[in-house]
């Protein structure tokens, strides 16, 4: 054979056996998933709750009108961002009819009080009266009784015939005197009696009328006290929308009173924030949190929680679920409250603020990267070989497809070069981690990419690790 011909078939021998080796290595590469690894390693975990809200006093009421009739305001004596007492007079409205009421109702009671006063006179005269019919009638009583006496002797001597028909005769006329007068003195305390009952009656009718007219004045005063517009507690006024001038209306039923001011406790600040349905379970009174203000950038202010709603709030209308006459589906939220432990001095009530609650921590806790997490259904966990057998319908047990089903949590572990995946038992998630209770152990490789990945690939699956940054060449 020529040498010509020689090289051609070592070089066609050559090609041939080139192709082949490609061919069995992409024929050996199929199937093969690139992915990324991370291990699972232990370290401090934190599980935190955000949610947004507001900044609001603990303390705060709004003045409305609670007068009986709609009144204008007359005098404002505070303004926005002003600190008040507690009593102090904030607003005056106007009370021509009120303080006209309570004028003629003391008119009243000086009249009411003069008439009193006389009957009392009346009565103590009255009493007076009695006092000197009794000692009149006493003194006639004496006097009778002395009469009495004399008519005794007198009698005896005229039977004796010692004395005159004469004497006899004067000592009986003094002694029907006397019966006379002890009678006459008998009627008038009887009268003067009389007149001191009605003179009683009189005065305690006065009496009464007295405490009916200060009853009245009481409520007079009560009516133009309502006029005073008067702060019931300690505070700055945070919210004035009148104005002089402006008629202020009282609340009556479906329809609340006109908003005059709102005065706010300022000593302790909340931030009031709405919590997500799925995390207000792990929400706890007392727990710490950190809160920061979108008007006051590259600050945190601690906290700790001090009040948790217990009604579900509709995150479309913010209004209670309970009250909701539809049902429905959509999201919900629960209110929360975090008290402030150092507010500072500029913070005003509604700024925009996020609160960060610390629910839980763990200290050298077991932990994957969130992402690495997957659910598969048991079926798919399967063998290959066990999972392409088709049941015919007449021997298909459902509580087998049941079980099949079942969807179970875990993560891929590589080793040997297969993706096997590990049921795993989680507990507390942190920022980008979430502690693992059972299922791993330290330093073992697992699965943490990319997305598209970990949602389809299957168990047992041969992988290719690939944790190069994306955009990086093999040669940088």
């Amino acid at each position: 054979m020529k040498p010509k011909w020689k090289i051609l078939l070592a070089i066609g021998l050559i090609v041939l056996v080139a192709g082949g080796v490609f061919a069995s290595i992409q024929l050996n590469e199929r199937g093969i998933v690139e992915v990324q690894t991370g291990r699972v390693v232990r370290q401090d975990l934190t599980a935190i709750v955000t949610a947004s809200g507001e900044i609001k006093p603990k303390n705060y009421i709004t003045l409305g009108a609670n007068t009986l009739a709609p009144a204008p305001i007359t005098d404002i004596l505070v303004k926005e961002g002003d600190r008040v007492r507690k009593g102090q007079v904030v607003a005056k409205l106007q009370s021509v009819q009120a303080n006209a009421d309570v004028v003629a109702q003391k008119a009243t009671i000086a009249t009411t009080l003069a008439d009193s006063s006389a009957s009392e006179a009346n009565l103590n005269s009255m009493a007076d009266g009695v006092r000197t019919a009794e000692a009149t009638l006493e003194r006639n009583r004496a006097e009778l009784d002395r009469t009495k006496a004399n008519m005794e002797r007198t009698t005896e001597l005229y039977k004796s015939k010692l004395i005159a028909k004469q004497d006899y005769d004067q000592k009986k006329s003094e002694l029907d005197t006397a019966v006379a007068a002890m009678g006459e003195a008998q009627a008038r305390l009887e009268q003067a009696k009389a007149q001191e009952a009605q003179a009683r009656q009189q005065l305690a009718s006065a009496q009464k009328r007295i405490a009916q007219v200060q009853a009245n004045l009481d409520r007079f005063n009560d009516v133009l006290d309502k006029y005073n517009v008067t702060s019931p507690l300690d505070g700055i006024v945070t919210d004035l929308p009148v104005r002089v001038g402006e008629t202020v209306v009282p609340g009556v039923q479906n329809s609340a009173a006109s908003t005059i001011m709102t005065i706010a406790d300022m000593s302790l600040i909340t931030a009031e924030v709405k919590v997500d349905e799925t995390d207000i379970i792990n929400v706890k009174l007392d727990q710490q949190a950190q809160v920061t203000i979108d008007a006051m950038p590259n600050q945190t202010f601690k906290g700790h929680v001090v009040e948790i709603g217990n009604t579900a709030i509709l995150r479309s209308t913010g209004l209670a679920a309970s009250s909701s006459t539809t049902a429905n589906q959509e999201a919900k939220d629960f209110k929360v409250v975090i008290a402030i432990d150092n507010p500072p001095d500029d913070i005003r009530p509604g700024l925009s603020c996020t609160g960060n609650i610390v629910t839980a921590t763990r200290q050298h806790a077991l932990t994957i990267p969130i992402q690495a997490l997957t659910v598969r259904q048991r079926g798919d966990l399967e063998p290959a070989g066990k999972r392409s057998n088709v049941q015919t319908a007449a021997k298909v047990d459902p509580v087998a497809e049941k079980a099949k089903k079942e969807e179970i949590q875990g993560v891929f572990v590589v080793q040997n070069g297969k993706a096997d995946f590990v049921k795993v038992v989680t507990g507390i998630t942190g920022t980008t981690d979430i502690e693992v209770l059972s299922g791993l152990k330290d330093e073992d490789q697992i699965v943490t990419g990319t997305y598209k990945v970990i949602r389809t690939l299957r168990n047992l699956a041969k992988v290719k690790i690939d944790n190069k940054a994306p955009g990086v060449s093999v040669g940088s």
